[in-house]
């Protein structure tokens, strides 16, 4: 096993880890760790990050909900929405050039760090979840998770608490089940036109699992607010560098 290759598995340990904690947040790195640690091309690497995210929080969903509860309508609502959303928005990747795809990701990253950093502890527990609203909110959300490969739940939770009025405790386990399910809606609008190394996906699959297990057992012992702001931090980093490196190599220094 190669160093890179055995970096890239640790990392999808960190992913399941921090799904497992947050719900949210782990997904958004699982692409550039099979880009630049793995090697795998951007384009691929979408497909299979979808099966990656979406088993891993499908998996985690259902341990979760056994401790904290699941929110079934607003997971019913964001997730029919977000596959949807999800299928339209896998259509369009292959529109653009992978640089454009990592550069896109990279700001969203970069975004959702701040987010993480700056967002409230419970804010919307007036609200209840409308299907107006939760389905607007999930259509984007799914075009999100189609386009660039990503769960969305740096995005999911936030919006679960603010617009459907869920604690953190029930935002955890109902966030991992709609980006399950937008994932499943996004690697139907894949299949056709990425290839899945499935060897390497297994692989990733089970470190992330592993790292999904133990998220959960933090999750019952620890604080999530020092994790998640030291997650943010992590997140912005490497947006940053992302950024940073094809800024160096436009400018023939890479």
């Amino acid at each position: 096993m190669s160093a890179a290759f055995g970096a890239a598995l640790l990392l999808a340990v960190l992913i399941g880890l921090s799904l497992g904690t947050l719900g949210s947040g782990g997904s958004i790195i699982t692409l550039p760790v099979l880009v630049y640690v793995a090697r795998v091309p951007a384009h691929d690497a979408v497909g299979m990050s979808l099966v990656i995210v979406g088993a891993t929080a499908a998996i985690g969903s259902v341990v979760q909900s056994r401790h904290a509860g699941i929110d079934r309508r607003a997971a019913a609502v964001f997730a029919a929405t977000g596959a949807v959303g999800a299928f339209a928005g896998a259509r369009l990747t292959h529109l653009v050039s992978s640089d454009v795809l990592m550069g896109i990701f990279a700001v969203l990253m970069t975004i959702a760090g701040w987010r993480m950093l700056v967002r409230g502890g419970s804010g919307g527990a007036a609200r209840t979840c409308s299907f107006r609203r939760c389905a607007g909110i999930g259509v984007a959300l799914g075009v999100l998770t189609g386009f660039l490969g990503v769960g969305g739940g740096f995005l999911i939770v936030p919006a679960l608490v603010l617009f459907a009025g869920i604690d953190m405790k029930r935002a955890v386990p109902t966030s991992l089940a709609i980006i399950a399910c937008n994932c499943l809606g996004g690697f139907a609008g894949q299949f056709r036109h990425a290839f899945v190394h499935w060897p390497l996906t297994a692989a990733f699959l089970g470190s992330a699992l592993a790292g999904m297990a133990g998220g959960s057992v933090i999750t019952r012992r620890v604080s999530a607010d020092g994790l998640r702001r030291a997650f943010a931090w992590a997140v912005i980093a490497l947006g940053s560098a992302i950024l940073a490196g094809q800024a160096l190599g436009r400018a023939g220094l890479v």
